[in-house]
């Protein structure tokens, strides 16, 4: 397993507005990817994961919202929902740039995230059914568990993330959810 030496440098204002653009190609490119233009899962604005939804995510008051950097280099970036009171924690996003695909870059993130919050009891994640990479990426290098898949058959006993303020043309309906019990 690929352990690129990664830092983590939180975001500076003046780094907000590519964050946001790195964060949507990001996205999109998966998305392309998978199914090309003709794809419904791409908003008005053309995008699978909308500014709103990005920025919503950077000016939580729990977030912790981070640079991935390596060799020098902005290669992704990371958002975390720390929840000091009860340690379970939330993995809003976390993004590599395509060009750096497949070089443990997400895995060195990763490892920097969990050193970065030893005191999480659990950590919570979701990603859309067609990101094969990232379900494999939580699964099998990570140490997630699927633990819901959201879809038109099953009804949670909670929301999907920002259900309520989110309308039907951001994103894709269908989500995997993960977690990983860390105590």
């Amino acid at each position: 397993m690929k352990n690129t030496k990664v830092t983590l440098v939180p975001l500076t204002a003046d780094d907000r507005e590519q964050f946001i653009l790195d964060n949507q190609w990001a996205f999109k490119y998966g998305a392309l990817q998978e199914f090309g233009e003709r794809d419904n899962h791409i908003d008005a604005d053309g995008e699978i994961i909308s500014r709103k939804t990005i920025e919503r995510s950077i000016d939580d008051p729990q977030s912790e919202t981070y640079r991935i950097v390596a060799g020098g280099k902005k290669v992704g970036g990371v958002i975390l929902k720390i929840d000091k009171e009860t340690n379970r924690n939330h993995l809003e996003i976390l993004f590599t740039l395509p060009d750096e695909h497949s070089k443990g870059i997400g895995y060195g993130a990763w490892q920097a995230v969990e050193a970065l919050h030893p005191e999480t009891a659990v950590w919570e994640t979701c990603t859309p059914y067609f990101e094969k990479r990232n379900i494999h990426f939580y699964v099998n290098k990570c140490g997630f568990q699927i633990d819901e898949f959201w879809c038109e058959y099953y009804q949670p006993a909670h929301a999907m993330p920002d259900d309520e303020e989110r309308g039907h043309d951001e994103g894709p309906d269908e989500m995997f959810r993960f977690v990983k019990i860390m105590k």
